[in-house]
């Protein structure tokens, strides 16, 4: 058991690594026109870390996607083009381990389907900013929440699932709005509701992937431009990186998952707010 922890954070540890060194080697140049290996990779790290801790997928692609040059509306629309694609093999990985509650999954697939597409449609016409704010300072302190519980863990016999409806509607407007989200928001606070963090994983990911087909089409006839290649490579990694990112989330003692989401969550929400 000792071993695969090591492995594990091992594993996470070096992506993180090696995304940094991508952003700093990529600062000079013609960073845009790249190779597609280099949306490969970012793909392959992104899925990793999402599909293990169940979040970041959308904000990980997006920031280092900005940081080789790509321009903003374009890197969203192609990683909910290329989430598709990510989220179906992540999915399928995720129900081969058992990593699935059926409850959890029938309450959030239709208001997320909802809440995404009407998202999409208010991003393409609406100025938004001030509510990445808002929705920062929430994900800041479930994070905390999350690492509260995670010290003291204990799985309750009876999680809550009043207004989980509610929230997959209220993470996938937010998830489309801020071009990624719906892991962070859904999966953190379910957790915060003492939901078993692997099956909450799991769940939220297969719900994604329906979510996920919505607000790409939505974004496709509101914006009309997307970069296959940026798709290709974020799928291409993505479909590498999704069994053995299940395989992880199976895996990893519960306290351990919690942590890392709730750390997850922190560093994501900080590094938001700072550069909002």
């Amino acid at each position: 058991m000792r071993g695969r922890l090591f492995i594990t954070v091992g594993l996470i540890t070096v992506s993180l690594l090696l995304v940094l060194i991508l952003k700093t080697f990529s600062s000079g140049g013609e960073p845009y026109y790249w190779s597609l290996f280099i949306f490969i990779l970012i793909g392959f790290m992104a899925q990793l870390i999402d599909g293990a801790i169940g979040m970041a997928y959308g904000v990980f692609s997006n920031s280092f996607l900005l940081s080789v040059g790509v321009p903003p509306a374009l890197a969203s629309a192609s990683i909910h083009t290329a989430e598709v694609f990510t989220t179906l093999a992540s999915s399928v990985s995720h129900l081969k381990f058992g990593n699935v509650d059926k409850r959890i999954f029938r309450s959030l697939i239709i208001p997320g389907v909802i809440g995404g597409c009407l998202g999409a449609y208010v991003l393409s016409s609406a100025p938004i900013g001030y509510m990445k704010i808002v929705v920062n300072i929430y994900l800041l302190m479930i994070g905390m929440v999350i690492i509260v519980k995670a010290v003291r863990f204990m799985v309750s016999s009876r999680p809550s699932f009043r207004g989980v409806s509610l929230l997959g509607g209220v993470g996938g407007f937010l998830d489309a709005v801020g071009g990624g989200g719906w892991g962070p928001i859904v999966t953190s606070t379910l957790i915060a509701r003492n939901h078993n963090p692997r099956l909450t994983i799991g769940s939220v990911n297969l719900a994604e992937f329906f979510v996920t087909i919505v607000e790409s089409i939505t974004f496709y006839i509101a914006l009309g431009i997307i970069d296959w290649r940026i798709v290709l490579g974020l799928a291409l990694g993505g479909l590498i990186a999704a069994p053995l990112a299940a395989y992880l989330c199976k895996k990893m003692p519960t306290r351990l998952l919690m942590s890392l989401v709730g750390m997850a969550i922190i560093l994501i929400a900080s590094r938001n707010l700072v550069t909002i």
